[in-house]
C-alpha cells in the first residue's frame, strides 16, 4: 500500500498555533460512514450525535513538562527532551540537542547547577541525573508543544495543552481529541445516560514521526504502555452485553481498545448478542464477561486501510498530519475516499488543523 495515498495539501495558515479560549467552541465535522454524509457543527453540540446507549472511553494520560533547557560547562545551550524514565530512577531516554557536540559523561547544568545530568549513552540517547526526584526534574521543564506549533511554550499552554480530566503523568504529547471537553459538557453527557470511563496510554514523541517506507505495511510502530482499569474493563463488558455503542475519544483510546479486543472473540460475541440477546448470558462465564479484570500491557498496533475494527463504533478525533499513522488510522476506520473528502471540505471551510485545531466525529 503506497504512502502517497495518505498525502494531502494543507495551507500553512490553517495549522492552529494557539488554543481557543472556550474549548468546546471548536468546529465539529460530523462524518457518517454508512451514508457518506458530512455535517458541520460546534463541539459543544456533540451530545446531539451520540447514542444514549453508549460508553465513551477517554485517555486520562497527563502531559509532562518534558522539554528541559540546560547548558554545558563551556556555556553552550543544551536541550534535553525526556522520553522515558528508566528503572534506576536516575536515567532517561531522551532527545538531545546538540547531541554530536556532547562528550560521553559530559555534565549538563540546570538551575544554576542545583541539578545536573550526564550523557551516558550517545547511541540510546540516555542521560543520568544527579537526583531521583521526578518532581524536581519536571520542575525544570516546559510543556512540549508539537513541532508544527511555531512558537515557544507560554503560560496558556500549561492549561490548554492538557485535557481537563488528565491525571496520570507520562505523555510528551497531548491526547488532543480530548482538549475540546469542558467540565460542563462532560457533566451534560453523563446526565444524558452516556457512560464515561478512561484508559491510560502515555504518548511518546514518536507520534509525530512520519512514515518513511513507501510501502506502509513495512512501517514499524513504536510500542507504548497502556492500562485499562478494572472499572473500565467492567463497563466494556456491560456495554458489549447490552449492545451499546463504544466511543473512542482519540486515536490513543482507539488503539488501546482495539489492542485488548485482539484474540478476545469480540466480533463473535457481538454477533451472538445481536442474535440471542440476554439468552446468551446463560452460557459459560468467560463469554458472559469478555473483560473480567484490569488489563495492562503495551501496544504497537498499526491500523491502516484493510483493518477490521473490532470494538470501537464511534471515533472522536482531531485532524492529523499527512503521511502519518494517525491519518492512516482514520482512513481505515471511515474509508480513505470519505476521509479525503472530509479533510478537503474542512480545508475549504477553513477549519483549524492539528493539536490546537478543530475536531471530527466519525459515526
Amino acid at each position: 500500500m503506497k504512502l502517497s495515498l495518505f498525502d494531502y495539501d494543507l495551507p500553512k495558515e490553517l495549522i492552529a498555533q494557539y488554543p481557543l479560549k472556550k474549548r468546546d467552541q471548536a468546529k465539529l465535522l460530523v462524518v457518517e460512514r454508512r451514508s457518506g454524509k458530512i455535517y458541520h457543527d460546534k463541539f459543544s453540540n456533540l451530545l446531539d450525535y451520540l447514542p444514549k446507549k453508549s460508553l465513551m472511553v477517554l485517555n486520562d494520560s497527563k502531559v509532562i513538562p518534558a522539554r528541559l533547557m540546560g547548558r554545558r560547562i563551556s556555556g553552550g545551550s543544551v536541550e534535553v527532551f525526556l522520553l522515558k524514565r528508566l528503572s534506576d530512577g536516575y536515567s532517561y531516554e531522551s532527545l538531545i540537542r546538540p547531541l554530536k557536540r556532547l562528550k560521553l559523561n559530559e555534565k549538563i547544568i540546570f538551575n544554576n547547577g542545583k541539578i545536573t545530568a550526564a550523557l551516558k549513552d550517545p547511541f540510546k540517547k540516555i542521560v543520568r541525573f544527579n537526583t531521583k526526584s521526578y518532581a524536581r526534574i519536571l520542575d525544570l521543564g516546559q510543556i512540549p508543544l508539537p513541532p508544527y506549533v511555531k512558537r515557544e511554550p507560554q503560560a496558556i499552554d500549561k492549561t490548554y495543552y492538557q485535557t481537563i480530566y488528565a491525571k496520570r503523568d507520562g505523555s510528551v504529547a497531548s491526547p488532543t481529541a480530548g482538549l475540546h471537553f469542558t467540565k460542563g459538557l462532560l457533566s451534560k453527557i453523563k446526565k444524558s445516560g452516556v457512560k464515561i470511563n478512561s484508559v491510560t496510554l502515555h504518548i511518546n514523541y514518536a507520534t509525530f514521526n512520519p512514515v518513511k517506507e513507501n510501502d506502509i505495511t513495512k512501517h514499524k510502530m513504536y510500542s507504548e504502555a497502556f492500562i485499562v482499569p478494572r472499572e473500565t474493563a467492567k463497563d466494556l463488558s456491560v456495554a458489549l452485553k447490552n449492545g451499546d455503542k463504544i466511543i473512542a475519544v482519540g486515536t490513543t483510546s482507539f488503539r488501546v481498545l482495539e489492542t485488548i479486543a485482539k484474540g478476545s472473540g469480540i466480533a463473535d460475541f457481538r454477533s451472538e448478542v445481536k442474535s440471542h440477546g440476554k439468552k446468551l448470558f446463560n452460557l459459560e462465564s468467560r463469554i458472559c464477561d469478555p473483560f473480567p479484570k484490569s488489563i495492562s500491557g503495551s501496544t504497537d498496533l498499526f491500523v491502516y486501510p484493510g483493518y477490521k475494527t473490532k470494538l470501537v463504533d464511534i471515533l472522536i478525533t482531531n485532524f492529523h498530519l499527512p503521511r502519518t499513522t494517525l491519518f492512516m488510522l482514520v482512513c481505515a476506520f471511515a474509508g480513505t475516499d470519505l476521509i479525503r473528502r472530509a479533510y478537503q471540505e474542512a480545508i475549504d471551510k477553513k477549519y483549524r488543523f492539528y493539536s490546537y485545531g478543530d475536531c471530527m466525529l466519525i459515526l
